[in-house]
């Protein structure tokens, strides 16, 4: 646990993330501890009625994290935590005692930090993926719909979109393929650019097979074909992803279809052999075939690296993609935890300034309401209004000021504020 309570002088409260993430705790916990859709209101109604009065809940399968600000200030920080943890632990049906190690606090500034880098994917598992932004999303309209955000919590989810944006645009952490599925689908488009246009043939109803081609169906490939010896499990796959079936023995006439070919069959023989692709290109008039064997033993003879217009990976080569891709997101990490300090900075900068306004506008209508009244008394004499407008505008501060010397332990401290605030040392060195 992590307890950095130090207060931001412009919330009327204290920021709070309390949570379980892929780092702090067993996947055994984060699956006792998922909130699932339709759960949300009934435990944000349980943080409601332990004094905090906006939140939002993020779960998904890398963490379990409640964003929260309570005004409450009667509670102190330990019992604050104390009964989140006890909120989680009923909804976990598991002890406080089983939760407390596993779980991370952050307070005010750190929670913020933490709320931006969440929303900016630079805490996830895989950094960078894009699913997380919209979870929170999602996670603050409903918090919305069921009156448990507002003024504070609003302004720094706000920000966090905003720093979110701004990381993906200054930095590339969000290019690179980091998972098997999506180097296979981003090496497709680059061969063949817009994937609407293309077929792929999925050969065999091996795991990874029907991953990457359901990768591929949610980017928007044009048809997706299934084939198997057995027309069952054929038809199996063709039910699973809402595709199209063929028979196995149609092989060599799909392969004048197939754009991009998938061999995941796994029967110790070639499916694909380099004679029939080669025929088969000379057929498409040699438009090029992107080829994938996730079989072990290969699916397709490794002959056909020799065929013109044939692009063949293995597992390996895809595995090296995606280490790469993970190792840039890595890198550029750096900066975008540089743009997350840096906006966090400006947000509390920004708010902390904007605090003063309200103080700043009083004052000015104080000056202005004495400016009057002085012209009032004075009648025409400059002198005499200038006179009494020091006079008057000063006599409250004075006082104010002798009062704070005889009792302060640190008048230095003031008489620096105050040379500050009235540009007093300026004054010495013209």
């Amino acid at each position: 646990m992590v307890n950095t309570s130090d207060p931001i002088n412009f919330l009327p409260g204290r920021v709070l993330v309390v949570g379980a993430n892929h780092r702090s705790s067993t996947m055994a916990l984060r699956d006792r501890l998922f909130v699932e859709v339709g759960a949300e209101p009934f435990l944000l109604e349980d943080l409601k009625n332990i004094g905090i009065g906006q939140a939002i809940i993020l779960s998904t399968c890398d963490r379990v994290e409640i964003q929260a600000f309570c005004e409450d200030k009667s509670i102190d920080d330990v019992n604050l935590v104390g009964n989140v943890t006890k909120v989680l632990a009923q909804h976990a049906e598991l002890e406080p005692s089983e939760l407390i190690s596993q779980l991370y606090v952050y307070w005010n500034k750190q929670a913020i930090r933490q709320i931006f880098a969440v929303t900016s994917s630079l805490d996830s598992l895989i950094i960078g993926e894009p699913q997380v932004l919209g979870q929170i999303k999602a996670s603050h309209r409903l918090s919305k719909k069921v009156g448990m955000t507002s003024s504070s919590l609003e302004s720094i989810l706000q920000a966090a979109y905003a720093t979110a944006k701004k990381v993906r645009k200054k930095t590339a952490i969000g290019e690179r393929p980091v998972s098997i599925a999506a180097a296979a689908t981003q090496l497709a488009g680059d061969l063949h650019g817009d994937l609407r246009n293309c077929c792929v043939l999925l050969i065999g109803s091996g795991e990874m097979g029907e991953l990457i081609a359901s990768n591929m169906l949610t980017t928007g490939i044009g048809k997706l074909i299934t084939i198997h010896p057995l027309e069952s499990r054929a038809e199996e796959m063709a039910k699973r992803m809402n595709c199209h079936v063929a028979a196995f023995e149609d092989l060599p006439n799909l392969l004048i279809e197939a754009d991009i070919v998938l061999a995941s069959l796994g029967r110790r023989r070639y499916a694909v052999k380099a004679d029939v692709l080669e025929s088969a290109i000379k057929s498409r008039r040699h438009r090029p075939v992107f080829l994938i064997d996730l079989a072990l033993p290969g699916d397709i003879d490794p002959h056909v690296e020799r065929v013109d217009d044939a692009f063949f990976y293995s597992l390996n080569d895809l595995e090296r993609v995606a280490m790469k891709g993970r190792a840039v997101r890595e890198d550029e990490s750096i900066a975008a935890w540089r743009i997350v300090d840096e906006e966090l900075d400006f947000f509390i900068r920004d708010h902390t300034e904007r605090s003063a306004v309200p103080v700043l506008n009083r004052l000015r209508s104080h000056f202005n309401t004495t400016r009057k009244q002085v012209l009032k008394d004075s009648g025409s004499d400059p002198e005499k209004v200038t006179r009494l407008l020091i006079n008057r505008l000063l006599h409250a501060p004075t006082e104010a000021l002798r009062k704070l010397a005889a009792d302060s332990d640190d008048w230095r401290e003031i008489e620096k504020n105050i040379s500050l605030l009235f540009g007093l040392d300026d004054e010495k060195k013209n």
